[in-house]
């Protein structure tokens, strides 16, 4: 099985994607510091917030196989540079979350188009809440 590592702003749906993807129970706390599970490592949303930090994101992705970027749907902003994902040596997909709260085909456009600029290849749709998306990922995973 493949590991993954999540990277997104803080509250965007990083430790919820992993308890999910594990079929936990959804329960809500703060990520501290980096938390390596089973097959996904969950960062701090302020590794990506604090560009002094990038280095422990650069670190940390040595140890898996696939690297995620994460952009919470209801979002009107992206924390990600442009070509961010090109500082990775390893695929870089993305995965949109948060899906149920964004009616709007806008918002879905909007968070592809900031997952493509941070230069991500492959595109995910997630839900946590009703797990939509979740089977692709772990099809992914394996």
């Amino acid at each position: 099985m493949k590991r993954l590592i999540l990277i997104g702003k803080s509250g965007c749906g990083k430790t919820t994607l992993t308890q999910v993807l594990h079929d936990e129970n959804i329960d809500y706390k703060k990520t501290q510091a980096i938390e390596y599970t089973k097959n996904i490592i969950d960062t701090p949303g302020e590794y990506i917030e604090n560009r002094a930090l990038y280095r422990a994101l650069i670190v940390s992705s040595a140890d898996c196989d696939i690297i995620a970027l994460i952009q919470d749907c209801s979002q009107e902003e992206s924390i990600f540079p442009p070509n961010f994902a090109s500082i990775f040596a390893k695929p870089v997909i993305g995965i949109i979350t948060k899906t149920d709260l964004c009616d709007d085909q806008k918002n879905y456009e909007k968070a592809t188009n900031f997952l493509k600029i941070a230069g991500v290849g492959k595109i995910f749709k997630t839900s946590s809440l009703n797990k939509n998306g979740i089977s692709e990922i772990k099809k992914v995973l394996n």
